[in-house]
């Protein structure tokens, strides 16, 4: 029997939208408000996937969720590109001059922090989900408040929507990831993209050596994030995404960068998800 997928957020959210449209509309979904919860239904076999945000084209890379895939020695085994249209909604008969506050996940209140600035009044809140505040606003009857979600979450919560598209950058995409617990094998035919981890020697052309090996091997970079040694200050871990068109040219630049770097881990292999 084929075990629900994990989501960060409720249904409406756009982890959700995900799930939907990477697997298919009828998925089985299990909601967490925090992406610890979603891992930890990996790690204790609830779930068997799970769909996670990895970075967004406004607001950049999500660095904790990088540390949890890499800490629990967890598989990527897909990615999604969605586009992410913010929209303003509240319950109906109300004008955004009657919105005192507005409530949502930090992301999408980042990405829609210019958007405010013509509405000095309005305070802007944290929360844990964009779905989640649609839904308490419907469940409450809050007036004066509003959410930032997707139309999808407008529609299940029967909120009005006041303003569409109201991130700062219209064309605004989020990349998500399928993790798993467990190393897939693909048909190596269909493997195009890999997500690598490893660490330097704090010295000097340590990096540089090992972009000049992606380049040789004919590998196109198209990610590189750092993330700090808590246990060793000013030393980096790197996270790089590569493509490739053949995989014998990845094998051997794996090769080489195993011989190269520490720590020199593969965290998935897949297919390019750019539509």
């Amino acid at each position: 029997m084929k075990k629900p997928i994990a989501i960060q957020g409720i249904k409406g959210s756009f982890h959700h939208i995900v799930a939907q449209n990477y697997f298919n509309s009828d998925a089985e979904v299990v909601e967490f408000m925090s992406f610890d919860g979603v891992v930890n239904s990996l790690l204790d076999k609830q779930t068997d996937e799970v769909v996670m945000a990895l970075e967004n084209s406004i607001a950049g890379s999500i660095i904790p969720n990088y540390a949890l895939i890499d800490n629990h020695q967890l598989s990527i085994v897909g990615e999604y590109y969605l586009g992410i249209e913010h929209c303003l909604m509240a319950l109906a008969n109300q004008d955004i001059e009657d919105i005192k506050e507005v409530h949502s996940h930090p992301m999408a209140l980042l990405q829609c922090k210019v958007f405010f600035k013509n509405y000095p009044h309005i305070k802007l809140v944290e929360a844990k989900d964009t779905a989640d505040v649609a839904k308490q606003i419907t469940e409450q009857k809050l007036k004066g408040i509003a959410a930032i979600a997707s139309k999808n979450a407008a529609e299940l919560y029967h909120l009005t929507i006041l303003a569409e598209s109201i991130q700062t950058i219209k064309h605004n995409e989020t990349r998500f990831v399928i993790v798993k617990r467990d190393h897939e094998e693909n048909d190596i035919n269909t493997i195009n993209k890999a997500s690598l981890k490893f660490e330097l020697d704090h010295k000097r052309g340590s990096l540089a050596a090992i972009l000049n090996v992606l380049s040789d091997c004919k590998l196109n970079l198209t990610k590189i994030q750092s993330l700090p040694k808590i246990e060793t200050p000013w030393k980096y871990a790197f996270f790089v995404d590569v493509t490739f068109e053949v995989y014998k040219d990845y094998e051997k630049a794996n090769s080489i960068m195993k011989l190269m770097a520490e720590n020199f881990k593969v965290l998935g292999e897949y297919k390019n998800g750019r539509r």
